[in-house]
């Protein structure tokens, strides 16, 4: 699926089953949540913390969907076109990185 029809059926799905889109600031929120959900499962499951047995059940897949989805919501109601927007983005970090990273030594 491309990011441009992504943004589309979330909106139709946001307009059949989620009624109106939360506001700008209380998605947000819900994005820092979701976020934090990733990080938890990161944390435990990749990190040095231990996972507690409620957590060996939780999807990764599933939380960064979550995060994907309020991402796209937030784009849609913004009137971002994220195609666009990640396009420039890889461009403008190509043009500013395109030798930074392979001249770290950190990184050999």
């Amino acid at each position: 699926m491309q990011i441009l029809e992504a943004q589309k059926q979330i909106d139709e799905w946001i307009k059949k089953f989620g009624v109106r889109y939360f506001n700008e600031l209380t998605n947000t929120a819900i994005l820092m949540e979701e976020v934090g959900e990733v990080a938890r499962i990161m944390a435990r499951r990749y990190g040095e913390q231990s996972e507690k047995e409620s957590d060996k059940n939780k999807s990764l897949e599933d939380e960064l969907a979550d995060v994907l989805f309020v991402l796209i919501c937030i784009a849609n109601q913004t009137g971002v076109n994220l195609e666009e927007a990640l396009q420039k983005n890889l461009t403008k970090k190509t043009n500013r990185d395109f030798v930074r990273h392979l001249n770290n030594d950190k990184l050999k």
